[in-house]
């Protein structure tokens, strides 16, 4: 892939990373003036069986229209573009420079660079008001690691990412997770009801509280020790320097049962800002609940505020069992899990649904269906937008497959593969073209062998202007296609010497008197070929002087005979071979390719 160019703008030059989720790649933007980089992720696809590929097309467009919302966040890389090219999906991101967390964590427990209970309370809520974001989208991210935070050079910033391998997520009925599929970087991080299918909101919050427990101790996940009783992480010891207080919220967050835990970002804001003033050196703030610096424009600050708004009002982020195999997103910047209940969710599903019956055949259902979305909808501006685009594909559609039968029944294959290689991508339209492509394939299959055969037929009796006529009937995208180019080059170079031939019999007649035949030589002559014109000029000649011929009386005297004979040949006379001897059918003998 290195040098490949990408929708021809997005030149791959350095890989990432491979992972069972697929590749990640650096590129470059050739289009845009300086050149910048982006992430482009190529998502494995592990069949390639129409009907598999419809359905992850169709997932592929529905999630990635929550990929650029989240992208709205300051703290989350923007989703740059997402396409389909020779049945590989990509998605193209801003490239975040920096360095990842992992580079910042102690060690090992001998470290001398354990962080300070006031850099692990700032760490929490700079992670946590992105995660509150990403929740407030109905959008669990599973996957939250050191390798997944980079530190951005340009402003200090933590940025919530997915780099490198992803865990792969069937779209079929599976609900657990098994172990040997998730990336070593990831294990540890991930609470044991991510493996079963029960994923939370509380599971990125687990993740988080082990990032802390790991900044605090220089341990990682998999180093600490588990309570043999209630598999509760143990991690406090005398030389941890931690307040009981953030101790015990770090604890809320990693409980074994995610029952036990704090439900929701907002809970754990909360009992961040609660910190007692001597818990730490410095008082912290922690109401990082709505930063007008965290959004990228005003609107994006806007309807955070209405979510956030409606998530207080209705427990929509709380109490959600969200299966990850069974409902997730395996793009983007993690192994994201939508929830089922969010209002916006539901009108991309049902986005999602008219697409497919657009797909199946049923405009005016799926327009029915758009249609239902409400005008208040995030979605709704997309709806409408897709509505207008089904109307004008499906007409395309119509008319390209109508010109496709029209061509066939009038015999121009070369228009049928033409206009059916016109009709837009979609499933129901698709199916009737590909059924007439392979009628007319049929069809050109057998009438092919009945083609060859008059060509050869003729081309034996040295009728090459028939032979290329029936040559010139079998399409070039027949099974003899190859053998029909090399028989027209051959037929068409042998009607050429045929032509020239029959020329020069006409003068040979002509020069013995012998108008008659001369005329049934130059008759023969084919059009097309360079002798035809010389041809019909002799015609004119040789009908008059056959006129004239006529008229003399059988008594004219020798000599008046001798000089209205010609001897026209545009052979040199002054040539060792004497004209009559000069045979060119000796030269025509057919030769056919079986």
């Amino acid at each position: 892939m290195i040098g490949k160019v990408l929708q021809e703008r997005y030149q791959i030059v350095q890989s990432l990373g491979a992972g069972v989720f697929g590749q990640t790649y650096i590129s470059v933007d050739i289009e845009h003036p300086n050149n910048p980089k982006c992430v482009v992720k190529q998502l494995k696809v592990t069949s390639l069986q129409p009907s598999f590929l419809q359905d992850l097309r169709l997932r592929f467009l529905s999630e990635t229209h929550t990929l650029k919302r989240l992208g709205h966040h300051k703290q989350i890389p923007q989703l740059i573009s997402c396409f389909e090219e020779n049945e590989r999906f990509y998605l193209v991101q801003e490239f975040v420079e920096g360095h990842s967390l992992s580079a910042e964590l102690p060690l090992d427990k001998n470290s001398d660079f354990f962080w300070s209970e006031n850099a692990v309370v700032c760490f929490l809520n700079d992670v946590l008001s992105i995660l509150q974001y990403v929740h407030s989208q109905g959008v669990i991210h599973c996957d939250v690691k050191p390798e997944n935070l980079i530190r951005r050079t340009r402003d200090n910033k933590l940025v919530l990412i997915d780099f490198g391998s992803i865990q792969p997520v069937d779209f079929g009925t599976e609900e657990v997770l098994p172990i040997y599929t998730i990336p070593a970087t990831s294990l540890g991080y991930i609470p044991p009801e991510q493996f079963i299918g029960k994923t939370q909101l509380s599971s990125d919050i687990y993740a988080l509280g082990m990032i802390a427990i790991q900044a605090l101790t220089g341990l990682t996940p998999l180093q600490l020790k588990k309570h043999p009783l209630n598999n509760e992480v143990l991690w406090r010891s005398r030389n941890t320097a931690v307040s009981d207080y953030l101790a015990a919220v770090i604890g809320k967050m990693t409980r074994y049962n995610f029952q036990e835990r704090f439900q929701t970002v907002k809970d754990v804001l909360q009992a961040l800002k609660q910190i007692p003033v001597d818990a730490s050196s410095q008082i912290i703030d922690a109401d990082y609940t709505v930063s007008s610096d965290d959004y990228k424009n005003k609107e994006d600050l806007e309807n955070h505020q209405v979510s956030q708004k409606n998530s207080d009002s209705f427990p929509l982020l709380t109490g959600m069992k969200v299966g990850l195999a069974a409902n997730s997103m395996i793009i983007g910047f993690g192994a994201y899990s939508l929830i089922n209940h969010s209002p916006e969710y539901s009108e991309n599903e049902t986005l999602l649904e008219a697409n497919k019956e657009y797909q199946s055949g049923d405009l005016q259902g799926a327009i029915a269906l758009a249609k239902s979305i409400p005008s208040t909808s995030n979605v709704y501006p997309e709806a409408q937008a897709t509505i207008g685009e089904w109307q004008q594909q499906w007409q395309v559609a119509a008319e390209k497959y109508e010109a496709a039968k029209v061509a066939f029944k009038e015999n121009r294959f070369t228009d049928v593969f033409l206009h059916s290689s016109q009709v837009p991508d979609i499933s129901y339209w698709q199916t009737k073209k590909n059924k007439l492509v392979e009628e007319v394939r049929v069809y050109i299959e057998k009438k092919k062998e009945e083609y060859l055969a008059k060509a050869y037929e003729k081309a034996a009796e040295k009728d090459f202007s028939s032979a290329l006529h029936f040559l010139r009937q079998i399409p070039k995208e027949s099974s003899a296609g190859e053998l029909v180019q090399q028989k027209l080059a051959e037929y068409e170079q042998k009607q050429l010497i045929r032509a020239t031939y029959l020329l020069q019999q006409a003068y040979n007649q002509a020069a013995d008197g012998k108008f008659d035949s001369a005329i049934e030589f130059l008759q023969k002559i084919p059009k097309g070929t360079p002798a035809y014109a010389k041809a019909q000029v002799k015609l004119i000649e040789y009908n008059g002087k056959k006129r004239f011929m006529a008229k003399l009386d059988k008594a004219a005297a020798p000599e008046i005979k001798s000089a209205i004979k010609t001897t026209n040949s545009f052979i040199d006379t002054k040539t060792t071979t004497p004209i009559k001897d000069f045979q060119m059918g000796t030269y025509l003998q057919e030769v056919n390719i079986h």
